[in-house]
């Protein structure tokens, strides 16, 4: 598995983490446990994605924050061939 399949299906399962928790959390808003288990996977989520992202470009059009030039575009679109591929 290439390192680029292997940061995108970490992003995916700490994704999956932070919904489920967060849709728990919805029922149990008094849940430390929850809570704590919701936190540690934000921040890995979101270190999950900016290491992706760093390396790859935006994961989301919403996160292309580069000023010079719109590089969302230059990624290959999930139905593209290329997108699947390893590298």
């Amino acid at each position: 598995m290439s390192e680029r399949s292997k940061l995108l299906k970490a992003v995916q399962q700490y994704s999956f983490a932070v919904l489920e928790a967060s849709l728990f959390l919805d029922t149990h808003p008094d849940c430390s446990e929850a809570l704590a288990y919701y936190n540690k996977y934000k921040k890995l989520c979101d270190e999950a994605k900016k290491s992706f992202e760093d390396k790859y470009g935006p994961l989301t059009a919403a996160s292309d924050a580069n000023n010079k030039s719109w590089q969302w575009v230059k990624a290959p679109w999930p139905w593209e061939l290329s997108a699947n591929e390893e590298a």
